[in-house]
């Protein structure tokens, strides 16, 4: 049975191999350069001393995806809205693992009293799309070619959800 808990350091480098996969194969990240086990530390090691929460969905002891968030833009004004991050291991894609996350983030960001939660998406990620928008999530903004990646250019897609008061 799958179950959603807080990411410990023992979990970085299964993070680590979903963040790489992601980086390789996908344009859910626009960077190229692959991260190591140092990077992926530093990463947690940052989210969690600014409270933000780093999530694992597991299976046993099977790590199948991670999720976070963080600030959306660095400024005083902003720091109602965060920005999501949800990433599911290839092979579990598809199975409700995102979905999982996506809906134990929202709850975290509505006990932390966020009000806004955006999600940036590369605009032919379907499966994204969908999920977001079956959690509530409303696209707000469509930029053409504003990333490139695998030799192409990119859209990116805005959506959002008001959480809160």
């Amino acid at each position: 049975m799958v179950s959603v808990r807080s990411a410990t350091i023992e979990d970085i480098p299964a993070i680590l191999s979903i963040y790489n996969d992601a980086v390789r194969h996908t344009t859910a990240i626009w960077i190229d350069e692959e991260a190591d086990l140092e990077n992926r530390r530093d990463w947690f090691t940052e989210r969690r001393a600014a409270g933000f929460p780093v999530l694992v969905a597991t299976d046993g002891h099977e790590i199948l995806g991670y999720a976070t968030y963080g600030p959306f833009r660095p400024h005083d004004g902003y720091r109602h809205t965060i920005e999501n991050s949800v990433y599911v291991r290839a092979d579990r894609r598809g199975r409700g693992t995102g979905a999982l996350l996506l809906a134990a983030l929202i709850e975290a960001a509505r006990a932390e009293g966020r009000h806004v939660i955006v999600a940036a998406i590369e605009a032919e990620n379907e499966a994204s799309l969908a999920l977001h928008a079956r959690f509530g999530f409303v696209e707000t903004a469509r930029m053409p070619e504003v990333g490139r990646k695998f030799g192409r250019w990119l859209d990116l897609v805005m959506m959002q959800l008001i959480i809160g008061n």
